[in-house]
């Protein structure tokens, strides 16, 4: 009977592939995923010693260290590599900073005891100097010529003051004097370390004495406003004496204007009665010019009528004008009398010569005349 042939309603058995291997898949996927694993954390986890991508954040450079020897290598910010296990990174910043140190205690040259809460440096490496810096100091170095300078410094400062000193005459000039401390010893040890500013906070003394410190602030404060206040009176006083004076110069000024513009006044009427005056006497000579020659040619006149014709004319007719009559034996011989004539003709011709002579000698006398 052949093998292959099987009774009717015998189970059939079809042969089955042979099984792939399964635990060797397994492993293959347990060893990417590792890998996998690794390889992020080797590259994206730069807090790690065995990361090789690392990030230098701005504002600082990256430094490396290779087997506990610094390297040159200085990097810029941004993402970089580096060997795991075997190279050190560290982010050093080289932009201004700030250090704050606090709790500073000290003696003054008296003896008393103070302390000075916070002291901040502003501060800041150059990058050019980072490698000598950190070669000698090491990424600490703000420790050595900051924090520990600041302490020394502070205390050489105080023991060389007294309390009032420190607390009030010179305290303004604390920031300037550790400024310059701190950045002298850094120019001649570590020159990459500059100092930007110092600030330094009122320091803590003992509470007997802030009391008597205030109380003689309060007195001093009494004095200047004493002296606010005089000040104050004085310019007063001053702006009212420039006022006073002011007011007088103005008074003065216009006291001025006004004389002069009388001044003006007069002298305008002074010349207008001398113009006046020039012309009274003006038309007064022509009156008199006028005068003097109707005079003149009036004497001149009579002088030509005085002839013994005219003379007896006017005798005749004065004798004639006369309304009174006289009656006696001496009229007819008044009337009639040539000598009596004859004499009146006379005194006539004297008279005559007179004027003549007078009216030819006396020109500045022109009332004299023959009437």
């Amino acid at each position: 009977m052949d093998p292959q042939q099987q009774r009717p309603g015998a189970p059939h058995h079809r042969p089955q592939p042979p099984a792939p291997g399964g635990g060797g898949d397994s492993s293959a996927v347990l060893f990417v995923l590792f890998g996998f694993l690794a390889i992020f954390a080797l590259t994206m986890l730069p807090s790690t010693s065995l990361s090789i991508l690392h990030q230098v954040p701005e504002g600082h450079v990256g430094v490396y260290w290779r087997g506990g020897a610094l390297l040159k290598t200085i990097t810029d910010p941004g993402f970089h590599l580096k060997l795991p296990l075997v190279t050190q990174f560290e982010p050093v910043q080289v932009t201004l900073q700030t250090d704050q140190v606090r709790d500073i205690p000290c003696g003054t040259k008296g003896g008393v005891m103070i302390n000075f809460e916070k002291i901040e440096v502003v501060n800041r490496l150059r990058k050019e100097f980072v490698y000598e810096t950190l070669l000698n100091y090491g990424v600490q170095y703000d420790n050595t010529w900051i924090y520990d300078k600041i302490h020394h410094e502070i205390n050489q400062f105080c023991s060389s003051h007294s309390l009032q000193e420190v607390y009030i005459d010179v305290f303004d000039q604390i920031d300037e004097k550790m400024k310059e401390a701190l950045q002298g010893d850094c120019t001649r040890y570590a020159p990459g370390i500059e100092i930007i500013n110092v600030r330094v906070t009122k320091p803590a003394i003992p509470e007997s004495i802030r009391r008597n410190f205030e109380q003689m602030e309060e007195e001093r404060t009494k004095v200047l406003i004493a002296i606010e206040r005089q000040r104050v009176v004085e310019k007063e006083a001053e702006t009212k004496k420039k006022m006073a004076i002011s007011e007088a110069e103005k008074n003065a000024n216009v006291s001025k204007i006004l004389m002069e513009q009388k001044l003006t006044e007069k002298d305008s009427s002074r010349r207008q009665a001398e113009i006046e005056n020039q012309m009274y006497t003006a038309r007064e000579k022509s009156l008199a010019d006028a005068d003097f020659y109707k005079v003149m040619r009036e004497a001149e006149a009579n002088k030509l009528k005085l002839t013994p014709q005219f003379l007896e004319l006017k005798f005749i007719e004065a004798i004639a004008d006369n309304t009174k009559i006289f009656f006696g034996d001496k009229v007819p011989n008044m009337v009639l009398d040539q000598r009596l004539l004859g004499n009146f003709l006379q005194v006539s011709k004297e008279v005559s010569r007179e004027v003549n002579s007078e009216s030819g000698s006396g020109e500045d006398n022109p009332e004299v005349q023959f009437v």
